[in-house]
Protein backbone atom coordinates (compact mmCIF):
# COMPACT_ATOMS: atom_id res chain seq x y z
CA UNK A 1 0.00 0.00 0.00
CA UNK A 2 1.03 3.44 -0.74
CA UNK A 3 0.94 5.70 2.41
CA UNK A 4 1.72 9.40 2.59
CA UNK A 5 3.99 10.11 5.80
CA UNK A 6 0.91 11.62 7.76
CA UNK A 7 -1.10 8.62 7.64
CA UNK A 8 1.84 6.18 7.97
CA UNK A 9 2.12 7.75 11.34
CA UNK A 10 -1.78 7.74 11.89
CA UNK A 11 -1.70 3.71 11.14
CA UNK A 12 1.75 3.40 13.94
CA UNK A 13 -0.04 5.46 16.34
CA UNK A 14 -2.70 2.53 16.68
CA UNK A 15 0.01 0.32 17.58
CA UNK A 16 2.74 2.46 19.25
CA UNK A 17 2.81 4.94 22.23
CA UNK A 18 2.09 7.97 21.91
CA UNK A 19 4.89 10.48 20.04
CA UNK A 20 4.73 13.11 21.64
CA UNK A 21 -11.59 40.75 14.56
CA UNK A 22 -10.43 41.54 14.84
CA UNK A 23 -12.94 44.01 16.88
CA UNK A 24 -15.31 46.49 15.00
CA UNK A 25 -13.46 49.31 13.71
CA UNK A 26 -14.74 52.85 13.09
CA UNK A 27 -15.82 55.72 11.71
CA UNK A 28 -15.34 59.31 12.08
CA UNK A 29 -18.96 60.72 11.79
CA UNK A 30 -19.89 64.32 12.82
CA UNK A 31 -21.70 63.93 16.64
CA UNK A 32 -23.43 66.83 17.81
CA UNK A 33 -23.68 66.44 21.27
CA UNK A 34 -26.56 66.88 24.14
CA UNK A 35 -26.99 66.30 27.87
CA UNK A 36 -29.96 64.33 28.73
CA UNK A 37 -30.96 66.64 30.90
CA UNK A 38 -31.50 69.68 28.66
CA UNK A 39 -30.99 68.01 25.39
CA UNK A 40 -29.34 70.92 23.66
CA UNK A 41 -26.63 70.69 20.94
CA UNK A 42 -23.54 71.69 22.81
CA UNK A 43 -20.06 70.91 20.56
CA UNK A 44 -18.77 68.95 18.05
CA UNK A 45 -17.54 65.41 18.71
CA UNK A 46 -17.09 62.38 16.57
CA UNK A 47 -18.37 58.65 17.03
CA UNK A 48 -15.96 55.77 16.60
CA UNK A 49 -15.54 51.75 17.64
CA UNK A 50 -11.91 52.45 17.06
CA UNK A 51 -9.64 55.27 17.94
CA UNK A 52 -8.01 57.43 15.72
CA UNK A 53 -6.14 59.97 18.00
CA UNK A 54 -5.84 60.68 22.08
CA UNK A 55 -7.84 63.04 23.60
CA UNK A 56 -7.70 63.43 27.19
CA UNK A 57 -9.74 62.31 29.95
CA UNK A 58 -11.91 63.68 32.13
CA UNK A 59 -11.51 62.48 35.87
CA UNK A 60 -14.04 60.97 38.34
CA UNK A 61 -13.28 61.84 42.26
CA UNK A 62 -10.47 59.59 43.00
CA UNK A 63 -12.97 57.84 45.68
CA UNK A 64 -15.37 56.92 42.43
CA UNK A 65 -12.34 55.84 40.59
CA UNK A 66 -10.67 53.74 43.84
CA UNK A 67 -14.25 51.98 44.05
CA UNK A 68 -13.98 51.21 40.37
CA UNK A 69 -10.53 50.07 39.89
CA UNK A 70 -10.64 47.62 43.28
CA UNK A 71 -7.56 46.27 44.86
CA UNK A 72 -4.68 45.50 42.78
CA UNK A 73 -4.32 41.89 41.95
CA UNK A 74 -1.67 40.31 42.04
CA UNK A 75 -3.41 37.14 41.60
CA UNK A 76 -6.79 37.08 39.92
CA UNK A 77 -7.93 33.89 42.20
CA UNK A 78 -6.99 33.43 45.64
CA UNK A 79 -8.08 29.26 45.25
CA UNK A 80 -10.82 29.79 47.64
CA UNK A 81 -13.65 32.22 46.60
CA UNK A 82 -16.65 31.42 45.45
CA UNK A 83 -15.67 30.98 41.22
CA UNK A 84 -17.58 32.31 38.39
CA UNK A 85 -16.52 31.14 34.67
CA UNK A 86 -18.18 32.31 31.49
CA UNK A 87 -18.08 31.74 28.03
CA UNK A 88 -19.50 34.84 25.72
CA UNK A 89 -23.06 34.58 24.65
CA UNK A 90 -23.11 33.17 21.39
CA UNK A 91 -24.56 35.38 18.64
CA UNK A 92 -27.73 33.55 16.87
CA UNK A 93 -27.51 34.80 13.55
CA UNK A 94 -26.44 31.09 12.55
CA UNK A 95 -26.20 27.31 14.13
CA UNK A 96 -22.91 26.60 16.49
CA UNK A 97 -19.74 26.27 14.46
CA UNK A 98 -16.35 24.42 15.97
CA UNK A 99 -15.54 27.75 17.59
CA UNK A 100 -18.66 27.65 20.07
CA UNK A 101 -17.65 24.32 20.70
CA UNK A 102 -14.12 25.15 21.52
CA UNK A 103 -14.60 27.92 24.01
CA UNK A 104 -17.58 25.92 25.67
CA UNK A 105 -15.26 22.88 26.32
CA UNK A 106 -12.35 24.78 27.32
CA UNK A 107 -14.42 26.56 30.07
CA UNK A 108 -16.15 23.32 31.36
CA UNK A 109 -12.47 21.97 31.77
CA UNK A 110 -12.31 24.74 33.77
CA UNK A 111 -15.64 24.64 36.12
CA UNK A 112 -14.89 20.90 36.42
CA UNK A 113 -11.55 20.96 37.63
CA UNK A 114 -12.52 24.01 40.52
CA UNK A 115 -15.52 21.82 41.21
CA UNK A 116 -12.84 18.91 41.86
CA UNK A 117 -10.94 21.11 43.95
CA UNK A 118 -13.72 21.70 46.59
CA UNK A 119 -14.69 25.17 44.91
CA UNK A 120 -18.77 26.79 44.44
CA UNK A 121 -18.97 27.32 40.98
CA UNK A 122 -21.21 29.15 38.63
CA UNK A 123 -20.81 28.83 34.89
CA UNK A 124 -22.54 30.49 33.16
CA UNK A 125 -23.16 30.56 29.10
CA UNK A 126 -25.85 31.19 26.62
CA UNK A 127 -27.63 33.45 23.68
CA UNK A 128 -27.46 36.81 22.47
CA UNK A 129 -30.39 36.92 20.81
CA UNK A 130 -31.01 41.02 19.76
CA UNK A 131 -29.97 43.08 16.87
CA UNK A 132 -30.01 44.03 12.95
CA UNK A 133 -28.56 41.01 12.13
CA UNK A 134 -30.86 38.75 13.70
CA UNK A 135 -33.78 40.66 12.80
CA UNK A 136 -32.43 40.37 8.85
CA UNK A 137 -31.87 36.89 8.75
CA UNK A 138 -35.12 36.17 10.56
CA UNK A 139 -36.81 37.98 7.66
CA UNK A 140 -35.29 36.55 4.98
CA UNK A 141 -35.60 33.13 6.36
CA UNK A 142 -39.54 33.98 7.03
CA UNK A 143 -39.54 34.34 10.11
CA UNK A 144 -40.67 36.45 13.29
CA UNK A 145 -37.53 37.51 15.17
CA UNK A 146 -38.57 35.71 18.34
CA UNK A 147 -39.25 32.28 16.60
CA UNK A 148 -35.93 32.93 14.47
CA UNK A 149 -34.04 33.46 17.54
CA UNK A 150 -36.29 30.63 19.72
CA UNK A 151 -35.28 27.90 16.92
CA UNK A 152 -31.12 29.10 17.02
CA UNK A 153 -31.05 29.23 21.02
CA UNK A 154 -32.28 25.77 20.79
CA UNK A 155 -29.68 24.58 18.46
CA UNK A 156 -26.64 25.89 20.91
CA UNK A 157 -27.98 24.58 24.36
CA UNK A 158 -28.68 21.12 22.57
CA UNK A 159 -24.54 21.72 21.65
CA UNK A 160 -23.60 22.24 24.86
CA UNK A 161 -26.05 18.86 26.41
CA UNK A 162 -24.06 16.43 23.36
CA UNK A 163 -20.80 18.15 24.36
CA UNK A 164 -21.43 17.18 28.10
CA UNK A 165 -20.79 20.94 29.54
CA UNK A 166 -22.14 21.13 32.76
CA UNK A 167 -23.11 25.13 32.75
CA UNK A 168 -24.94 25.80 35.64
CA UNK A 169 -27.36 28.11 33.88
CA UNK A 170 -27.83 29.43 30.00
CA UNK A 171 -28.92 32.83 29.89
CA UNK A 172 -31.25 34.26 26.73
CA UNK A 173 -30.85 38.25 26.09
CA UNK A 174 -34.63 37.84 25.14
CA UNK A 175 -35.19 37.00 29.11
CA UNK A 176 -37.51 39.41 30.29
CA UNK A 177 -35.73 39.03 33.55
CA UNK A 178 -32.44 40.30 31.86
CA UNK A 179 -34.19 42.88 29.60
CA UNK A 180 -35.21 44.94 32.61
CA UNK A 181 -31.80 44.46 34.23
CA UNK A 182 -30.07 45.82 31.58
CA UNK A 183 -32.69 48.79 31.49
CA UNK A 184 -31.53 49.19 35.16
CA UNK A 185 -28.24 48.99 34.08
CA UNK A 186 -28.88 51.97 31.45
CA UNK A 187 -30.71 54.06 34.05
CA UNK A 188 -27.56 53.94 35.95
CA UNK A 189 -24.81 54.58 33.50
CA UNK A 190 -27.66 57.85 32.81
CA UNK A 191 -27.48 59.00 36.91
CA UNK A 192 -23.42 58.77 36.65
CA UNK A 193 -23.48 60.99 33.97
CA UNK A 194 -22.21 58.54 31.57
CA UNK A 195 -24.69 58.83 28.66
CA UNK A 196 -25.55 61.58 26.02
CA UNK A 197 -27.56 62.21 23.45
CA UNK A 198 -26.09 62.82 19.92
CA UNK A 199 -26.05 61.52 16.38
CA UNK A 200 -23.66 59.90 13.46
CA UNK A 201 -23.06 58.72 9.96
CA UNK A 202 -21.14 56.16 8.29
CA UNK A 203 -20.42 52.86 6.95
CA UNK A 204 -21.47 50.29 9.03
CA UNK A 205 -21.67 46.31 8.33
CA UNK A 206 -24.74 44.25 9.63
CA UNK A 207 -22.75 41.24 9.21
CA UNK A 208 -19.99 42.58 11.45
CA UNK A 209 -22.22 45.11 13.59
CA UNK A 210 -19.44 47.26 13.53
CA UNK A 211 -18.75 50.59 11.52
CA UNK A 212 -15.85 51.55 9.56
CA UNK A 213 -14.04 54.33 8.11
CA UNK A 214 -13.42 55.42 4.52
CA UNK A 215 -9.53 54.28 4.42
CA UNK A 216 -10.46 51.11 6.05
CA UNK A 217 -13.04 49.46 3.61
CA UNK A 218 -11.31 47.28 1.24
CA UNK A 219 -12.69 47.04 -2.89
CA UNK A 220 -15.98 48.46 -1.26
CA UNK A 221 -16.11 46.22 1.63
CA UNK A 222 -15.53 45.82 5.11
CA UNK A 223 -11.83 44.64 5.64
CA UNK A 224 -13.50 41.52 6.97
CA UNK A 225 -14.74 40.61 3.42
CA UNK A 226 -18.78 41.82 4.60
CA UNK A 227 -20.73 43.61 2.57
CA UNK A 228 -21.21 47.63 4.35
CA UNK A 229 -24.36 50.08 4.03
CA UNK A 230 -24.13 54.29 4.29
CA UNK A 231 -25.85 55.08 7.33
CA UNK A 232 -27.11 58.92 7.22
CA UNK A 233 -27.03 61.18 9.87
CA UNK A 234 -29.00 59.02 12.62
CA UNK A 235 -30.07 59.90 16.43
CA UNK A 236 -27.76 57.74 18.67
CA UNK A 237 -26.98 57.83 22.64
CA UNK A 238 -23.40 57.59 23.35
CA UNK A 239 -21.76 56.34 26.15
CA UNK A 240 -18.23 58.49 27.21
CA UNK A 241 -15.86 56.19 26.69
CA UNK A 242 -13.15 58.79 25.84
CA UNK A 243 -13.41 59.75 29.58
CA UNK A 244 -11.93 56.03 30.16
CA UNK A 245 -8.98 56.16 28.90
CA UNK A 246 -6.70 56.55 31.48
CA UNK A 247 -8.63 54.52 34.01
CA UNK A 248 -8.60 51.75 32.28
CA UNK A 249 -4.76 51.99 31.81
CA UNK A 250 -4.60 52.56 35.66
CA UNK A 251 -6.79 49.35 35.86
CA UNK A 252 -4.82 47.46 33.45
CA UNK A 253 -1.21 48.52 35.46
CA UNK A 254 -2.67 47.78 38.61
CA UNK A 255 -3.64 44.21 37.54
CA UNK A 256 -1.34 42.60 34.60
CA UNK A 257 -2.95 39.48 35.04
CA UNK A 258 -6.78 41.02 33.93
CA UNK A 259 -6.07 40.36 30.33
CA UNK A 260 -4.31 37.09 28.96
CA UNK A 261 -2.51 36.13 27.46
CA UNK A 262 0.17 38.37 27.08
CA UNK A 263 0.23 38.62 23.29
CA UNK A 264 -3.51 40.10 23.67
CA UNK A 265 -2.86 41.74 26.49
CA UNK A 266 -0.49 43.86 24.49
CA UNK A 267 -2.68 44.64 21.98
CA UNK A 268 -5.23 46.65 24.20
CA UNK A 269 -2.95 48.37 25.99
CA UNK A 270 -2.12 49.39 21.99
CA UNK A 271 -5.56 50.04 21.12
CA UNK A 272 -6.30 52.24 24.06
CA UNK A 273 -3.21 54.23 24.37
CA UNK A 274 -4.01 55.65 20.25
CA UNK A 275 -6.97 57.37 22.15
CA UNK A 276 -10.68 56.28 23.29
CA UNK A 277 -14.00 58.06 21.44
CA UNK A 278 -17.16 57.85 22.50
CA UNK A 279 -19.40 55.42 21.59
CA UNK A 280 -22.75 55.01 20.19
CA UNK A 281 -24.92 52.86 22.32
CA UNK A 282 -28.45 53.07 20.86
CA UNK A 283 -29.84 52.18 17.48
CA UNK A 284 -33.15 54.32 15.50
CA UNK A 285 -33.40 52.00 12.49
CA UNK A 286 -34.30 48.83 13.64
CA UNK A 287 -36.71 47.64 16.60
CA UNK A 288 -35.12 44.09 17.40
CA UNK A 289 -33.60 45.05 20.94
CA UNK A 290 -34.05 45.94 24.35
CA UNK A 291 -35.74 49.27 24.21
CA UNK A 292 -33.95 52.45 26.20
CA UNK A 293 -35.59 53.37 28.96
CA UNK A 294 -37.77 56.49 28.15
CA UNK A 295 -37.10 56.36 24.75
CA UNK A 296 -38.82 53.82 22.86
CA UNK A 297 -37.60 55.45 19.60
CA UNK A 298 -34.08 53.66 20.61
CA UNK A 299 -32.73 50.40 21.37
CA UNK A 300 -29.76 49.42 22.72
CA UNK A 301 -26.24 48.44 20.74
CA UNK A 302 -26.16 44.86 21.15
CA UNK A 303 -23.19 44.91 22.75
CA UNK A 304 -24.25 47.15 26.01
CA UNK A 305 -26.70 44.12 26.01
CA UNK A 306 -25.19 41.64 25.69
CA UNK A 307 -22.16 42.39 27.82
CA UNK A 308 -24.56 42.96 31.03
CA UNK A 309 -25.67 39.38 30.89
CA UNK A 310 -22.78 38.53 33.23
CA UNK A 311 -24.30 40.25 36.12
CA UNK A 312 -28.05 39.96 35.32
CA UNK A 313 -27.72 36.15 35.30
CA UNK A 314 -26.50 36.91 39.00
CA UNK A 315 -29.92 38.45 39.62
CA UNK A 316 -28.27 42.22 39.31
CA UNK A 317 -29.93 44.43 40.01
CA UNK A 318 -29.92 42.61 43.62
CA UNK A 319 -27.33 43.04 44.93
CA UNK A 320 -27.94 42.75 48.28
CA UNK A 321 -25.47 40.64 51.03
CA UNK A 322 -26.30 36.99 50.16
CA UNK A 323 -27.31 37.22 46.67
CA UNK A 324 -25.55 35.42 43.84
CA UNK A 325 -24.28 38.96 42.73
CA UNK A 326 -22.42 39.37 46.36
CA UNK A 327 -21.66 35.97 45.91
CA UNK A 328 -20.16 35.71 42.96
CA UNK A 329 -19.22 38.94 41.24
CA UNK A 330 -16.83 40.72 40.29
CA UNK A 331 -16.75 37.42 37.97
CA UNK A 332 -13.66 35.50 38.43
CA UNK A 333 -13.24 34.64 34.31
CA UNK A 334 -14.21 35.22 31.28
CA UNK A 335 -13.17 33.19 28.61
CA UNK A 336 -13.61 34.72 24.69
CA UNK A 337 -12.37 34.19 21.32
CA UNK A 338 -10.25 36.70 20.22
CA UNK A 339 -12.33 38.49 18.23
CA UNK A 340 -14.35 40.19 20.99
CA UNK A 341 -11.33 40.40 22.74
CA UNK A 342 -11.56 44.53 22.94
CA UNK A 343 -15.26 44.15 23.23
CA UNK A 344 -14.79 42.12 26.67
CA UNK A 345 -11.58 44.36 27.76
CA UNK A 346 -11.93 48.04 27.03
CA UNK A 347 -16.21 48.60 26.61
CA UNK A 348 -16.91 46.17 29.38
CA UNK A 349 -14.61 47.56 31.82
CA UNK A 350 -15.63 51.03 31.39
CA UNK A 351 -19.18 49.97 31.54
CA UNK A 352 -18.96 48.90 34.77
CA UNK A 353 -16.26 51.90 36.27
CA UNK A 354 -19.18 54.14 35.15
CA UNK A 355 -21.48 51.93 37.24
CA UNK A 356 -19.55 52.06 40.24
CA UNK A 357 -19.22 48.15 39.70
CA UNK A 358 -16.05 45.85 40.18
CA UNK A 359 -14.69 45.00 36.97
CA UNK A 360 -13.86 41.05 36.08
CA UNK A 361 -10.59 39.82 37.38
CA UNK A 362 -9.49 38.17 34.96
CA UNK A 363 -10.54 37.66 30.62
CA UNK A 364 -8.43 35.23 28.44
CA UNK A 365 -9.13 35.43 24.53
CA UNK A 366 -8.11 31.98 22.85
CA UNK A 367 -7.24 32.01 19.50
CA UNK A 368 -9.34 30.67 16.25
CA UNK A 369 -9.25 27.41 14.24
CA UNK A 370 -8.73 26.90 10.50
CA UNK A 371 -8.92 23.59 8.69
CA UNK A 372 -6.58 21.57 6.71
CA UNK A 373 -4.36 25.06 7.17
CA UNK A 374 -7.09 27.02 5.15
CA UNK A 375 -9.53 29.68 6.98
CA UNK A 376 -12.86 28.41 7.41
CA UNK A 377 -15.89 30.03 5.73
CA UNK A 378 -18.77 28.67 4.26
CA UNK A 379 -17.73 29.90 0.52
CA UNK A 380 -14.65 27.15 1.01
CA UNK A 381 -16.88 24.38 2.30
CA UNK A 382 -14.88 23.45 5.06
CA UNK A 383 -16.83 24.37 8.20
CA UNK A 384 -16.83 22.14 10.51
CA UNK A 385 -20.24 20.96 12.27
CA UNK A 386 -19.36 19.87 15.98
CA UNK A 387 -22.48 17.72 15.75
CA UNK A 388 -21.01 15.87 12.78
CA UNK A 389 -17.26 16.01 15.20
CA UNK A 390 -18.95 14.03 17.66
CA UNK A 391 -21.03 11.77 15.95
CA UNK A 392 -17.56 10.78 14.04
CA UNK A 393 -15.37 10.78 16.72
CA UNK A 394 -17.31 10.59 20.35
CA UNK A 395 -17.69 13.61 22.55
CA UNK A 396 -14.51 12.94 24.63
CA UNK A 397 -12.49 12.03 21.82
CA UNK A 398 -14.09 15.55 20.86
CA UNK A 399 -13.11 17.16 23.87
CA UNK A 400 -9.51 15.97 24.16
CA UNK A 401 -8.19 16.54 20.60
CA UNK A 402 -9.69 19.99 20.67
CA UNK A 403 -7.57 20.82 24.00
CA UNK A 404 -4.80 19.41 23.61
CA UNK A 405 -3.74 20.18 20.01
CA UNK A 406 -2.66 23.40 20.30
CA UNK A 407 -1.49 25.82 23.52
CA UNK A 408 -4.75 27.06 25.00
CA UNK A 409 -4.64 31.05 23.27
CA UNK A 410 -2.79 30.22 19.87
CA UNK A 411 -4.60 29.64 16.57
CA UNK A 412 -4.89 26.02 15.40
CA UNK A 413 -5.73 24.09 12.46
CA UNK A 414 -8.02 20.91 12.58
CA UNK A 415 -7.64 17.95 10.34
CA UNK A 416 -8.97 14.63 10.37
CA UNK A 417 -5.77 12.71 10.06
CA UNK A 418 -4.73 14.90 13.19
CA UNK A 419 -7.65 13.81 15.36
CA UNK A 420 -7.49 10.49 14.06
CA UNK A 421 -3.43 10.27 14.92
CA UNK A 422 -4.01 11.86 18.32
CA UNK A 423 -6.88 9.84 19.93
CA UNK A 424 -5.39 6.50 18.82
CA UNK A 425 -2.09 7.21 20.20
CA UNK A 426 -3.03 8.64 23.63
CA UNK A 427 -6.44 7.27 24.04
CA UNK A 428 -7.08 4.31 22.48
CA UNK A 429 -3.30 2.96 22.45
CA UNK A 430 -1.74 4.73 25.78
CA UNK A 431 -5.04 4.98 28.35
CA UNK A 432 -7.56 2.82 26.81
CA UNK A 433 -4.66 -0.43 26.46
CA UNK A 434 -3.41 0.35 29.52
CA UNK A 435 -6.44 -0.04 31.58
CA UNK A 436 -7.24 -3.45 29.69
CA UNK A 437 -4.30 -4.91 30.28
CA UNK A 438 -4.14 -4.31 34.30
CA UNK A 439 -7.67 -4.68 34.94
CA UNK A 440 -7.19 -7.83 32.60
CA UNK A 441 -4.55 -9.35 34.74
CA UNK A 442 -6.07 -8.14 38.00
CA UNK A 443 -9.35 -9.79 37.07
CA UNK A 444 -7.71 -13.24 35.73
CA UNK A 445 -4.88 -13.44 38.50
CA UNK A 446 -6.11 -11.83 41.45
CA UNK A 447 -9.54 -13.88 41.85
CA UNK A 448 -11.40 -11.45 40.26
CA UNK A 449 -10.52 -8.78 42.94
CA UNK A 450 -8.09 -5.71 44.09
CA UNK A 451 -5.09 -7.26 45.22
CA UNK A 452 -5.61 -8.12 48.75
CA UNK A 453 -1.66 -9.09 49.54
CA UNK A 454 1.34 -7.15 48.48
CA UNK A 455 4.55 -6.64 49.52
CA UNK A 456 7.11 -4.06 50.03
CA UNK A 457 7.35 -1.07 47.71
CA UNK A 458 10.55 -1.02 45.48
CA UNK A 459 11.97 2.07 44.20
CA UNK A 460 10.28 1.91 41.01
CA UNK A 461 6.92 1.55 42.86
CA UNK A 462 7.46 4.61 44.86
CA UNK A 463 8.77 6.85 42.24
CA UNK A 464 5.69 6.26 39.98
CA UNK A 465 3.39 6.45 43.09
CA UNK A 466 5.58 9.82 44.03
CA UNK A 467 4.48 10.77 40.17
CA UNK A 468 1.29 10.08 40.68
CA UNK A 469 0.78 12.09 43.41
CA UNK A 470 2.70 15.24 42.09
CA UNK A 471 -0.48 15.06 39.00
CA UNK A 472 -2.98 16.73 40.90
CA UNK A 473 -0.40 19.84 41.38
CA UNK A 474 0.97 19.84 38.40
CA UNK A 475 -2.65 19.93 36.84
CA UNK A 476 -3.48 22.83 38.89
CA UNK A 477 -1.00 24.98 38.18
CA UNK A 478 -1.48 24.26 34.23
CA UNK A 479 -5.19 25.21 35.23
CA UNK A 480 -4.47 28.27 36.83
CA UNK A 481 -2.91 29.77 34.58
CA UNK A 482 -5.78 28.58 31.54
CA UNK A 483 -2.76 27.00 30.12
CA UNK A 484 -5.16 24.11 29.19
CA UNK A 485 -2.80 21.99 27.03
CA UNK A 486 -0.38 21.64 29.61
CA UNK A 487 -2.58 20.37 31.89
CA UNK A 488 -4.02 17.63 29.15
CA UNK A 489 0.01 16.78 28.85
CA UNK A 490 0.89 16.37 32.33
CA UNK A 491 -1.74 13.54 32.51
CA UNK A 492 -0.56 12.20 29.26
CA UNK A 493 2.95 12.15 30.42
CA UNK A 494 2.01 10.14 33.71
CA UNK A 495 0.13 7.56 31.60
CA UNK A 496 3.36 7.53 29.30
CA UNK A 497 5.35 6.69 32.65
CA UNK A 498 2.57 4.01 33.50
CA UNK A 499 2.79 2.54 30.76
CA UNK A 500 7.24 2.37 30.87
CA UNK A 501 6.31 1.08 34.49
CA UNK A 502 4.37 -2.08 33.30
CA UNK A 503 6.35 -2.80 30.12
CA UNK A 504 9.54 -2.79 32.85
CA UNK A 505 7.90 -5.02 35.85
CA UNK A 506 5.95 -7.52 33.09
CA UNK A 507 3.29 -8.38 35.55
CA UNK A 508 1.89 -11.26 33.23
CA UNK A 509 5.59 -12.85 33.56
CA UNK A 510 5.11 -13.09 37.57
CA UNK A 511 2.37 -15.21 38.26
CA UNK A 512 4.09 -18.34 38.55
CA UNK A 513 7.70 -17.25 40.25
CA UNK A 514 6.79 -14.45 42.62
CA UNK A 515 2.77 -13.78 42.98
CA UNK A 516 2.72 -11.45 45.52
CA UNK A 517 5.10 -9.32 43.35
CA UNK A 518 2.79 -9.58 40.73
CA UNK A 519 -0.54 -8.20 43.21
CA UNK A 520 2.07 -5.50 44.64
CA UNK A 521 2.83 -4.12 40.47
CA UNK A 522 -0.88 -4.57 40.16
CA UNK A 523 -2.11 -2.50 42.72
CA UNK A 524 0.60 0.37 41.91
CA UNK A 525 -0.70 0.51 38.49
CA UNK A 526 -4.57 0.58 39.70
CA UNK A 527 -3.46 3.56 42.51
CA UNK A 528 -1.48 5.29 39.47
CA UNK A 529 -4.48 4.75 37.39
CA UNK A 530 -7.09 6.23 39.88
CA UNK A 531 -4.83 9.54 40.04
CA UNK A 532 -4.46 9.68 36.15
CA UNK A 533 -8.39 9.12 35.71
CA UNK A 534 -9.56 11.84 38.46
CA UNK A 535 -7.45 14.31 37.08
CA UNK A 536 -8.70 13.09 33.93
CA UNK A 537 -12.29 14.02 34.81
CA UNK A 538 -12.57 17.79 33.70
CA UNK A 539 -11.40 16.82 30.78
CA UNK A 540 -13.11 13.48 29.77
CA UNK A 541 -15.28 13.14 32.19
CA UNK A 542 -17.65 10.04 30.34
CA UNK A 543 -14.51 8.20 29.88
CA UNK A 544 -12.85 8.78 33.31
CA UNK A 545 -15.98 7.88 35.32
CA UNK A 546 -16.28 4.50 33.33
CA UNK A 547 -12.52 4.06 34.11
CA UNK A 548 -12.76 4.84 38.26
CA UNK A 549 -15.93 2.41 37.66
CA UNK A 550 -13.65 -0.42 36.55
CA UNK A 551 -10.98 0.45 39.38
CA UNK A 552 -14.00 0.35 41.87
CA UNK A 553 -13.99 3.90 43.20
CA UNK A 554 -16.94 4.99 44.90
CA UNK A 555 -18.74 7.66 43.02
CA UNK A 556 -18.52 10.06 46.69
CA UNK A 557 -14.48 9.90 46.67
CA UNK A 558 -13.68 11.40 43.19
CA UNK A 559 -12.94 14.73 44.39
CA UNK A 560 -9.47 16.06 44.22
CA UNK A 561 -9.44 15.57 48.23
CA UNK A 562 -10.13 11.87 48.05
CA UNK A 563 -6.68 11.22 45.64
CA UNK A 564 -4.56 11.18 49.16
CA UNK A 565 -6.92 10.04 51.28
CA UNK A 566 -9.45 7.01 49.77
CA UNK A 567 -6.97 4.88 48.23
CA UNK A 568 -8.23 1.65 46.50
CA UNK A 569 -9.20 -1.05 48.83
CA UNK A 570 -7.95 -4.25 48.96
CA UNK A 571 -9.90 -7.18 48.12
CA UNK A 572 -12.99 -5.16 46.24
CA UNK A 573 -14.54 -7.56 43.71
CA UNK A 574 -13.71 -5.86 40.14
CA UNK A 575 -15.70 -6.56 36.82
CA UNK A 576 -14.36 -7.64 33.59
CA UNK A 577 -12.87 -4.73 32.07
CA UNK A 578 -14.47 -3.21 28.89
CA UNK A 579 -12.98 -0.95 26.30
CA UNK A 580 -13.03 2.28 26.76
CA UNK A 581 -11.57 3.95 24.01
CA UNK A 582 -12.37 2.52 20.74
CA UNK A 583 -9.63 2.32 17.76
CA UNK A 584 -10.46 5.18 14.98
CA UNK A 585 -10.54 3.08 11.91
CA UNK A 586 -8.53 5.09 9.41
CA UNK A 587 -10.20 4.47 6.23
CA UNK A 588 -7.94 3.24 3.22
CA UNK A 589 -8.40 5.00 -0.11
CA UNK A 590 -8.91 3.49 -3.54
CA UNK A 591 -5.79 4.75 -4.51
CA UNK A 592 -3.67 3.47 -1.36
CA UNK A 593 -5.67 -0.02 -2.03
CA UNK A 594 -4.24 -0.47 -4.91
CA UNK A 595 -0.67 -2.36 -4.86
CA UNK A 596 2.27 -1.28 -5.86
CA UNK A 597 3.61 -2.62 -8.79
Amino acid sequence: MRLNLVRFMMLAASATPCLARRLSAAFSPTVTRMTLRNIQSTTSDRWICRPSFAVSSARRSSSSLSAALGTPQTSFDDGKSPFEITTPIYYVNDKPHIGHAYTSIASDVIARFMRLSGRDVYFLSGTDEHGQKVEKTAAEKGLAPKDFVDEVSLSFRELLDLLNISNDYFIRTTDEDHMKAVQHFWKTLVEKDAIYLGAYEGWYSVRDECYYTETELVDGKAPTGAEVEWVAKEPSYFFKLSEYEDKLLEYYEANPGFIAPESRRNEVLGFVKQGLRDLSISRTTFKWGVPVPGDDDHVMYVWIDALANYISALGYPNMDEGSSFDKFWPGSLHVVGKDILRFHAIYWPAFLMAADLPVPKRLFAHGWWTKDGEKISKSLGNVIDPVELVEKYGVDQTRFFLMSEVTFGSDGDFSDEKMIFKVNANLANELGNLCHRTLTLVFKNCGKAVPSEIGQYTEEDEKLLATARKLRETASDAISTQAINKYVDSVVSMVWDCNKYIDMTAPWALKKTDPERMATVLYVLMEALRHVAIVYQPLIPASANKILDMLTVPEDERTFDHLETSPIKFGTPVSKPKVVFPRIDIPVTEEEAVPAK
